[in-house]
């Protein structure tokens, strides 16, 4: 029995001995460790004498992009600058975006260096599903902005204190779509809005079925809807209501970079219009003088369409007609440029009826917003038209209220709208700034706007 307890006393001493030269070893290994990490620490701390240093040679960015929360970006990309001119800038980024088949958009940011990253130009693509949140959005353009500003961050001094993690990437996996890339759509549709003497209320209903896919197109839709106004003027009450629907559908077959054929169908019933069915099929063919490939950032279309229509008039018209068929033709060409000097979409369109070339009509619509030097900026949209082909016009005419209401198509031999603005501004280079306090906007300067 003693030998027992002479054994367990003597495996107590051996542990504790153990345990204090384990703990000895411990407290030696980190007095040594602790001023080598220290040291490092200390080399990768960023002094404050520095911090001003470092700002300045970060690269100085200018965003263009109508559709971004610029605040966020600056908020979430802190290592850089902002300047609110691109000639100011060391790399200036371009994002455009258009619509995807899902139903989401497809944006392309071009960065491009000028200045001391001269001829160091990317460009990324970001993908957003119709089901995702502006915050998602935003959260995976920041991610995509942060990607390609690493080419440019990678030359500078402040690498140094960049981190890069890897995700690897998941196991390919077949897709399946039990759709078929046919994406459906609902929308309804509300206002209403009134005083004691006047009430207005608009309703509409909108459903849509697409299929996109890089080999063809598809877009269907059918649309219903009617406004309503009523005014009280004393004792007398005025009720004006109009009412509209159609359907529209698209198909496109793609032959290769710059050629596309397919068809149109629309069909269309209008109080506004005096139209009470009309039905118009269109085989049509386009060509892209630039590749399809770079429709983000260019493109030069021609698009002829060859139209029959029959149509049934809700009143007799100005031509003595209740209804008739028809066949017209229309040529249009469209540029969209979106560059470092500014944007231009413009259209211009021509079409006639085959029975009587006089029935004519001639459009231009476009959007010019130039950037002409160090913060000037001017822009131009208008559009206008030659009517001579308004077969629909009621016999009978319109009344006052419909003719006050614009309840009511009305002869006219020509349509327009203008508007101009320019934009200076000057002060302070950057805009790094974010205050969102009572609602205003950082950074400096000081910008003029005329209208």
């Amino acid at each position: 029995m003693q030998t027992k307890k002479s054994q367990v006393g003597y495996y107590r001493r051996r542990f504790f001995w153990d345990a204090f030269f384990y703990l000895l070893f411990l407290v030696l290994n980190l007095s040594l460790a602790l001023p080598l990490l220290a040291q490092e620490e200390a080399k990768l701390a960023v002094k404050p004498s520095e911090i001003e240093e470092l700002k300045k040679q970060a690269p100085k960015i200018y965003l263009d992009c109508s559709l971004c929360d610029l605040d966020y970006i600056r908020t979430e990309i802190t290592f850089v600058n902002y300047v609110r001119d691109r000639k100011e800038a060391q790399v200036y980024i371009l994002i455009t975006t258009q619509r995807t088949g899902s139903g989401g958009r497809e944006y392309t940011l071009a960065f491009m260096g000028q200045q001391d990253y001269q001829g160091i130009n990317l460009e990324q693509k970001y993908f957003t599903s119709q089901t995702d949140t502006e915050d998602e959005i935003r959260e995976g353009l920041v991610q995509a902005l942060k990607t390609g500003l690493m080419t440019y961050m990678a030359r500078t001094p402040l690498r140094r204190y960049l981190a890069i993690s890897y995700i690897p990437e998941a196991k390919p996996q077949e897709l399946k779509d039990k759709w078929n890339y046919w994406i459906f759509n609902i929308r309804g549709y509300g206002y209403f809005s009134g005083e004691s003497n006047y009430h207005y209320e608009s309703t509409s209903i909108t459903l849509s079925a697409n299929r996109v896919t890089a080999a063809s197109k598809i877009k269907l839709s059918l649309y219903y809807g009617e406004n309503k106004s009523t005014f009280h003027y004393n004792d007398l009450k005025i009720v004006s209501q109009s009412e509209g629907g159609s359907f529209t559908g698209l198909f496109v077959k793609s032959l290769g970079e710059h050629w596309s054929v397919g068809a149109f169908v629309d069909a269309s019933t209008s109080t506004y219009e005096n139209i009470k069915y009309s039905l118009n099929p269109a085989p049509a063919i386009e060509y892209n003088f630039f590749p399809y490939s770079l429709s983000s950032r260019r493109q030069l279309r021609c698009l002829y369409r060859l139209n029959w229509q029959t149509v049934r008039y809700r009143e007799e018209t100005i031509y003595d007609k209740i209804k008739e068929n028809l066949w017209s033709q229309s040529l249009s060409l469209t540029l969209d440029l979106k560059e470092k000097w500014g944007t231009i979409s413009t259209t211009l369109s021509g079409s006639h009826y085959f029975h009587d070339w006089r029935k004519n009509r001639l459009t231009s619509f476009g959007v010019v917003n130039l950037y002409l030097f160090k913060g000037f900026s001017f822009y131009v949209l208008g559009g206008g038209s030659r009517i001579h082909d308004q077969l629909s016009l009621p016999k009978k005419g319109a009344s006052l209220e419909e003719v006050l209401l614009r309840r009511r198509q009305l002869e006219t031999s020509y349509s327009y709208f203008l508007s101009i603005g320019l934009s200076y501004s000057f002060g302070s280079v950057f805009t790094n700034v974010v205050n969102p306090r009572f609602g205003s906007e950082g950074g400096g300067g000081i910008r003029i706007e005329i209208n």
